[in-house]
């Protein structure tokens, strides 16, 4: 059998995601990690290969994650391709029956949504074509000459070029979607349609079935008298009420077709001439009219346009209240997890930013000035023949915090596989195949000396809290240590990753900001 899934399930799939997004049940996290990217693969920067979608691997990404930073209903909106608005270029115009037989002239494309029929303005306003100057002698359209900048709620030409441009203002992108929503291909629209005034008005303008133009393809030949001019025309169909007037011209043809009253409830239509009182013509002309979006123009933007892809986004910036956004070392991966738990919890994370890193907070003489080479292996033996190791995220010579992190190459096995490393087999007896905490309690033989620094220094075992004050000042430290050792704030391994992203590493500085924008594609 043959069959398809329309389009109209990716716009719902998209819809549906935002309402996920938006609904107080459900949480969700742009998470960013992998500090150590060249040590995987040493041309990661200039070509980071692509993730793999596995069980195992989604295992790795958890095991590097450094932060994670929640998504709000503020932060996803439904896009659409962003078509700049250009002198000179011929833009297809809105019809209701674009597809591989009948394929949209400019945009080689083979569908309405494939077609570029709208556009936004140099003030962010977005506005269809609902004509692009196609005649008989201009199949094809012509090329725009006059911006659209009006936001007149019917339809109209934008100046006084006479480039045969019809266009329909349907919405304006505000100031702080530009920011959070605006992307290189893509652009927004807006979230709840027609809840405020101005959309609304749009939207309550629709009419179901309403005929806004028809389009001359074909002249015709021998109509009646040159010059004349034909009012109320009826258009016939399954609607009530179109009608258009017609012209004309010295040649005894069709010159133009102008509706004058949209009606209703149109799924098809005809231009009626001889109900209109115009002569039979010796070769009849080829009149298409054109058939609105279900809900008429404007009523559903969402379908109107194709929204079927959505867009999140996320800022990644160093909040001294909440510093769990490392800075000196790299982040190469980004995601989006899907209602991961609270570390140690059954319920879902809801804080604003958390780490996903674990920490110590480590004291000694020259703490301040100690340094730990980024991705390095630090240790502690924590009991006789027992060691913990951890790799270095980062380490703040202020307030003495290491942050690390523990995979399963610690322990002596292949990321990639997870089988037992043959080639490590000379620390496989060091690591012991099994991944050991950092304590502030060590077992018999163990101490709290942390190995890897350019000196050594201790787990202050006697500090416990989210804050330190140090020279009278109160320095916060993004996660909870108990006893100077503290766990992440996500359960790493819960929820569902449902994005990865692997980028060329950036390396965060103090006074860094990183605008995260994830495109899904449904």
């Amino acid at each position: 059998m043959s069959a398809i899934i329309t389009d109209q399930i990716r716009i719902l799939n998209a819809k549906n995601f935002v309402a996920g997004v938006s609904t107080s049940a459900n949480s969700y996290y742009a998470f960013v990690g992998l500090p150590n990217p060249t040590s995987i693969q040493s041309d990661w920067d200039s070509n980071p290969p692509a993730p793999v979608d596995s069980f195992n691997n989604m295992n790795d990404y958890y095991d590097s994650m450094i932060a994670v930073k929640r998504i709000t209903s503020a932060d996803v909106k439904q896009i659409v391709p962003k078509q700049n608005w250009s002198s000179g270029t011929t833009y297809d115009y809105y019809r209701h029956d674009y597809s591989i037989s009948n394929a949209p002239p400019n945009s080689g494309g083979t569908s309405l949504y494939t077609a570029n029929f709208f556009v936004v303005n140099s003030d962010f306003r977005v506005y269809i074509c609902l004509q692009n100057g196609t005649t008989p002698e201009t199949p094809d359209g012509k090329p725009s000459l006059d911006e659209p900048t009006f936001t007149d709620l019917e339809p109209r030409t934008a100046g006084t070029s006479g480039d045969g441009y019809i266009w329909k203002y349907l919405y304006s992108i505000k100031p702080a979607d530009l920011i959070k929503f605006d992307a290189t291909d893509f652009m927004p629209v807006p979230l709840n349609w027609g809840d405020n005034a101005a959309d609304g008005a749009v939207k309550n303008n629709a009419t179901d079935g309403g005929i806004k133009v028809v389009v001359v393809r074909n002249r015709g030949t021998g109509i009646g008298t040159a010059n004349q001019t034909y009012t109320r025309v009826p258009i016939k169909g399954d609607g009530f009420n179109a009608e258009c007037t017609v012209v004309v011209n010295n040649d005894a043809q069709i010159e133009s077709v102008t509706v004058s009253n949209e009606g209703f409830g149109y799924t098809y239509g005809n231009v009626d001439l001889a109900a209109g009182s115009v002569p039979t013509p010796t070769a009849p002309p080829q009149l298409d009219v054109i058939i609105p979006p279900p809900g008429g123009h404007g009523a559903d933007i969402y379908r109107e346009l194709g929204a079927t892809n959505a867009l999140l986004y996320a800022r990644i910036e160093n909040d001294p209240e909440n510093p769990d956004f490392i800075t000196g070392n790299q982040i190469a991966r980004i995601g989006i997890i899907e209602n991961p738990k609270a570390f140690g919890s059954n319920q879902l994370l809801t804080l604003d930013k958390a780490s996903a890193a674990f920490g110590l907070r480590l004291a000694g003489t020259g703490y301040s000035s100690v340094t730990f080479t980024p991705d390095s292996l630090v240790q502690q033996t924590v009991g006789t023949g027992v060691t913990a190791y951890g790799k270095v995220i980062s380490y703040d010579q202020v307030t003495g915090v290491l942050k690390y992190w523990q995979d399963r190459t610690i322990a002596g096995f292949i990321t990639a596989t997870g089988s037992v490393s043959t080639a490590q087999t000379a620390t496989a007896a060091i690591y012991g195949y099994n991944t050991t905490r950092f304590t502030a309690d060590p077992d018999a033989g163990g101490n709290v000396t942390i190995v890897g620094g350019s000196s050594n220094l201790s787990i202050s075992t006697s500090f416990s809290g989210l804050s330190t004050s140090i020279n009278n000042r109160t320095y916060y430290l993004g996660q909870s240590f108990t006893k100077g050792v503290s766990n992440p704030e996500i359960d790493k391994y819960s929820g569902n990753m449902i994005y990865v992203d692997h980028r060329p590493s950036i390396t965060r500085s103090s006074n860094q900001k990183e605008d995260i924008k994830i495109i899904l594609q449904f």
